[in-house]
């Protein structure tokens, strides 16, 4: 393969266009321009209404000398595809071309890429110069679609990794990509029917577990900690000092913060899903109700740290009840959530119950 190449393809609304790729596409670049071609949004070349066949010649021939290969897609220009299909998708959808000229490029496309079917295989194998989003205008969701390697007429859908879960690549829960014709009803239809339903499952199971292995480690740090105060040791028997306490307890403390950040990001989607009065146990509606407040504490603890006015200590006495609110009942939290996954119930363990915690949190001695 050329060191740069042109694939021209046609559209309805600009006609002729050009997306240049290789590791030195500003050669071809060059020949484009010294062949008529303008660039337009996105990076993509168009020629001008008034284009004849000799210009088309004129490229061939400029490409030539400038060490260019150009090759005629036989599918519709990508964008228009995209436009279609979003068109064709309920609600208000965007689509956008992207181009990634530089193999580089497409490389460092793979690790926002949330899938674990045929898309997510492409991207790491194969040579994808440009693909199309689809943006969900009202939830931010990001799909990817990409002419599919080796076939003339299909594509394939997958999804980027939702915020703030970002980078998604080798995630087990990740949905998987489906393929899909050009003709935008019955790939709307596919995308809606079938990838988008396997979509919010996969955030609802990815959100949950994060929220479990955030709440996990806390506890077990937690046990740790307790166990060292009980014995006035470190875990290699080297005596504790009050002063190495206190320490030990803001270290505690810290790490406690900054993993609850993960419950504070993920938990209030999964709380507005939960419906406690149809499940089999109403009684946690008032559980679930003191979980919500303990995560608007710990919101605003957040944003007060943000703009530089909560020093330290004032931040743990105000983030450790929260944190102990859904230590201790968090479990409620997860029992909801996997019941009220949406179109159906992951077929996820029941944990074991919860450990009591001790009457107090950690106190820094001093």
């Amino acid at each position: 393969m050329a060191d740069a190449q042109i694939t021209l393809s046609y559209s309805r609304d600009a006609g002729i266009v050009a997306i240049a790729s290789g590791e030195r596409y500003p050669w071809a670049h060059t020949a484009l321009e010294e062949s008529g071609f303008r660039r337009g949004e996105a990076g993509v070349y168009h020629l001008p209404g008034d284009a004849t066949r000799t210009s088309l010649a004129g490229l061939v021939r400029c490409a030539a000398r400038h060490r260019t290969s150009v090759h005629t897609s036989s599918r519709p220009f990508i964008g228009d595809v995209a436009g279609d299909i979003t068109r064709a998708l309920p609600g208000q959808w965007q689509a956008a071309v992207e181009i990634y000229s530089h193999p580089v490029w497409q490389e460092d496309l793979v690790p926002w890429i949330w899938d674990s079917g045929e898309l997510g295989r492409a991207v790491q194998s194969e040579r994808i110069p440009y693909a199309a989003t689809l943006t969900h205008a009202e939830t931010g969701r990001t799909l990817l679609l990409i002419e599919r390697p080796g076939h003339q007429l299909d594509y394939l859908v997958g999804g980027f990794g939702p915020e703030p879960l970002a980078e998604g690549y080798g995630d087990p829960h990740a949905p998987r990509s489906i393929v899909v014709p050009s003709l935008p009803d019955p790939a709307a239809q596919a995308i809606s029917n079938q990838y988008l339903p396997s979509y919010e499952q996969a955030v609802h199971a990815r959100r949950t577990e994060a929220v479990a292995t955030a709440l996990r480690d806390i506890r077990s740090e937690h046990d740790t900690w307790t166990v060292m105060v009980a014995s006035g040791r470190y875990s290699d028997a080297t005596p504790l000092s009050t002063d190495a306490l206190g320490a030990a307890a803001e270290e505690f403390l810290d790490h406690s913060w900054r993993d609850f950040l993960t419950v504070v990001d993920h938990a209030p989607a999964l709380l507005d899903r939960c419906r406690p009065a149809s499940s089999p146990w109403p009684q946690d509606a008032d559980t679930l109700s003191r979980l919500a407040g303990a995560l608007s504490e710990a919101a605003a603890v957040r944003e007060e740290l943000a703009h530089g006015g909560l020093p330290r200590q004032e931040r743990n006495a105000r983030a450790w009840p929260a944190i102990e609110t859904w230590l201790t009942e968090g479990e409620t939290f997860l029992r909801q959530v996997r019941v009220s996954a949406p179109h159906r119930r992951p077929a996820l363990a029941v944990p074991a119950p919860p450990r009591p915690l001790s009457a107090s949190g950690p106190v820094t001695r001093r």
